[in-house]
Order: C-alpha cells, then structure tokens, then sequence
C-alpha cells in the first residue's frame, strides 16, 4: 500500500517532493522498487510507464534524468558537483530491511515506553535502544521532528567508530587544494545497549555522554595537533550546557581548551591555521575574559588553531534539543547508505570527479525517508535551519542540507556508510551478538552560499566495536595529548 497522495493543503510537502506523513502511510514493501521518472500514475498506459529501478541496474550520467524525482531538490540543482561523466552508478536493493542488533532491539523492546520529551524538546528516561520506536510516533504528533532527531542521534553505534581519516579541503577562489590525515574516534560512553552488564555506561565515564577526538599526521604544518572533547550527560536535558574540549597546539607544545565554547556535533579543530598561522596577537587577561594589556603572539595562535572548523566531523553527531523539529514529510530517495567502492586509506587513488565530490560511481540503494527540518536556537552556527533526510528503517543520516533565514543554501551534504553486517572479517563486540551498525565512511559536502566550494572526509578503515582496554585508556584522558612531543 502506498502512502496517500499529497493534498493541495500540502503545497510545501509537494514542492520538496515529499509524501503527506499522514496515519495510514506505510514504508514501501522490501524489494518494491520504483521507476525512473517517478512512481508511475495508476491510469498511466502500461507500454508509457518508464524503465523500472531494480537492483543491479547500472546508470551513466546521461541516466540521471530518470533519477530526479529520486534526488533532493537541493542536491540535483547543484548535481555536478556530485555527479560526474564517466561514473558508474550501481543500484542496490530497495527498501531492504536491515537486521539490527538483537541486544538494540531488545533495549527498544524493554525501555521505549519510559521515554519522553519535556516542553523544551529534552530527552527524559532514555537508558538504551531506539528512544521512539517509528510506530509510535503518529503523523499529527506535534512533537514528531524531534522524536526522529532523537532517533537519529541515538540510532545503534555500539561503541562509535575509530579509524583513520583523510580530509580534502577544496577553496573556492583562493589557494589550492589541501588534504590532511590522521586518526580520530567518537567514542559513545552511556545508553549503550551493548553494555548491559556496565547499565549501558562505559565504567569510568559516568558523566559523559561521549567523548571523541583525534590527530593530525600531514601536512607538516598541521602535524600532531590533536584534540579531546567529552560531552557532558546533562546535555540531553540542557543544550546550552558546553563540551569540555582541549586541544593540543604543537608551536606551543601546549594542551590549550579550546576556543569555541560551544558545539553542535563533534569539534574539529583549526586544522588550516595549523602552524603557519601570521595572525598577529590577541590581549589576554588574567581572567581570560577582561584584557589587562599584555599581548601574547604565541596565544593569537592558539586561539585561530583551536577554533571549532565545520568541515571533518561535525556531522557524526547533533544536540537535538538546540534545534525546534518539525517533520515536513516522507518521501523514496537514492543514497548511498552501504557503499561498497572503497576509498582512503584502502584506495587512496579513488578518482571523485574534477569537483572532488562526486559519489555517483558506487553503490547507491532505494530508501524511505523522513525528512526532518530543525531551526537552530543558536544563531551562532553560521546557519538558521538544518534539513536531515532520515533513514526510516535504521535511522542513519542520509542527506543534511543547511539554509540561511533567507532560504539561502549554506552547505549539502551527502554521507555515505558501510553495514557492517555485509564485512566479511569485522571485529566481534563483547557480547555473543554481531556488531550491525553503519559505519561512517565518507561524506562530502558542498558549500553553495561560498561559490561552489567544498570538502570530503574519507574514513573506510573505520570499526564500531569496543576498542581495547589499552587504547580505551588513551581516549578517556587529555594526558594523552602530550606523549611523543
């Protein structure tokens, strides 16, 4: 059965392509795939109706006109950037059902029915599992878009993913193209559903909801700046409440907090600034607030190091409750929700385009979406309002578009994950159960509002399973951050 058709009163759901999220819709069936061009119309001519999408179909770029109604209206007006001639799409199952851990669901099962939300969009009673199972959240419930949110930000990670990493940093008008590695972690440390034994909670992190951080290995100038940042529990019930994130600068050879008090996702730091930075100098004061005169070079340049910059990490992780959700709709798209065509550190050499943000030449899959719009009670952020297509069946992120108040497009993004699953050698967790979650890959992100600008992440040896005691230690301390300097 497929959803009801869009209304008149809908006009705004109809012009993002999205389905009316009313009672009776239901997700599309496993394997019911649609048609390029669209669903086709009941009364339509059966020799009129178009190529059907099914898996194993492989399309060129000159196919993408067929996938439009497939696609994000942002993403297919600035389809270049992503697509690109001499790709080689491979289409995936629809809407396949993904198996979930059994010790996830049987969190779901056991806690969901504590779980609420507060006037202000706090998350209250949530230990472990989905926090709002899907068939619980109806089509009128005002508090819809924020139900998902949180379903998405809790969607199962087990431990959270580790791996190495390379960013790509394209500018638009000036300066040439910059790539960065190193290593990074999101560590999740409470509500997690593989640690029953520990009441979800990593031992020794109580007060943390996660903790993540990383390093820096080329170029030269960005090389050993390394960072920490713990999340604090009580950020689900206060979203002003501020990470605690220090930063290892190594022209000071210093552990400095960072600069940027408060952050959405996870922190990256400045790795542009690195340590070619000319700035020039900055007041400090006792207090670190009031300037009592003394200017200090070596301080300007750990400020502009330690920084937050929105372009590595950011979106592995939101506050939900610093946004006002409303849920505008569902709709099918394409995504490349379990990608098989590796990129670094496995093949380094992927070729993405002349953009350097091209994902067309991989796997990309037919999914039901719930697209999710949050405007931000932090004007800071360098946007108003945050468009997240959310995977219904498993919660995993698979378009994040960002606008001014203006309507003015800021960033798309487009992630792309591994199931877990479907890897052949992947490491076990702790329990007897098999780690099945989504792995964060890659994502690359175009920057509209700064001429066509952009930035990809690769990551494709990244796990999600318990990292060992040794390496445990490491993450859940600062003082690592000095050794081998």
């Amino acid at each position: 059965m497929r959803p009801a058709p869009i209304t008149p009163a809908a006009r705004i759901l109809a012009a993002l392509g999205l389905l009316a999220a009313t009672a009776g819709a239901e997700v599309p069936d496993e394997g019911d795939c649609p048609r390029a061009g669209g669903r086709s119309d009941a009364s339509a001519i059966e020799d009129a109706t178009p190529t059907l999408i099914r898996e194993g179909l492989t399309l060129e770029y000159s196919d993408l006109p067929g996938l439009r109604e497939l696609i994000p209206a942002e993403v297919w007006s600035h389809r270049n950037a992503f697509f690109s001639t001499g790709m080689l799409m491979e289409i995936g199952p629809c809407h396949r059902r993904y198996p979930a851990a059994d010790h996830y669901s049987a969190a779901t099962a056991r806690f969901a029915a504590r779980v609420r939300l507060d006037a202000d969009g706090n998350l209250r009673g949530y230990l472990a599992g989905t926090p709002f199972p899907p068939d619980s959240i109806g089509a009128d419930d005002p508090a819809a878009g924020a139900k998902w949110a949180w379903n998405l930000e809790y969607r199962n990670r087990e431990a959270g993913p580790r791996g190495r990493f390379r960013i790509t940093d394209m500018p638009s008008r000036t300066g040439g193209i910059q790539v960065y590695t190193g290593e990074f972690f999101h560590l999740r440390t409470s509500h997690r559903a593989d640690l029953p034994d520990s009441a979800f909670t990593q031992p020794g992190t109580e007060e943390k909801l996660w903790i993540s951080g990383g390093r820096f290995d080329t170029p030269s100038d960005a090389r050993h700046l390394a960072w920490r940042q713990m999340r604090p529990i009580t950020a689900d019930q206060r979203y002003s409440n501020p990470d605690d994130t220090f930063v290892y600068t190594p022209s000071m050879r210093k552990v400095r907090r960072a600069a940027t008090a408060w952050i959405d996702g996870m922190y990256t730091p400045s790795f542009r600034a690195g340590n070619d930075w000319s700035g020039g100098s900055v007041a400090t004061g006792s207090n670190g607030y009031a300037p009592t005169g003394a200017v200090s070079l070596s301080s300007a340049l750990s400020h502009a190091t330690t920084e937050h910059l929105a372009a590595g990490f950011n979106d592995l992780s939101i506050r939900p409750n610093a946004y006002r959700w409303r849920l505008l709709g569902m709709r099918e798209v394409l995504a490349p929700i379990n990608g098989v065509r590796p990129g670094y550190p496995d093949n380094p050499n992927r070729n993405y385009g002349t953009s350097g943000l091209a994902l067309g030449s991989d796997r990309w899959e037919v999914r039901y979406a719930v697209v999710i719009e949050g405007k931000t009670r932090n004007r800071e952020q360098g946007f108003d309002t945050l468009l997240i297509y959310v995977d219904h069946q498993t919660h995993v992120p698979l378009y994040l578009i960002t606008r001014r108040n203006a309507g003015l497009i800021v960033d798309i993004g487009i992630p792309v994950h591994r199931y877990s699953g479907d890897v052949a050698v992947y490491p076990n967790p702790p329990s007897a159960d098999r780690a099945r979650v989504f792995d964060p890959v890659a994502a690359v992100y175009y920057r509209a509002a700064d001429g066509g600008s952009g930035w990809r992440r690769e990551s494709y040896d990244v796990r999600s399973t318990a990292p060992p005691r040794s390496e445990l230690r490491e993450m859940t301390t600062t003082d690592t951050l000095l050794r081998g300097h």
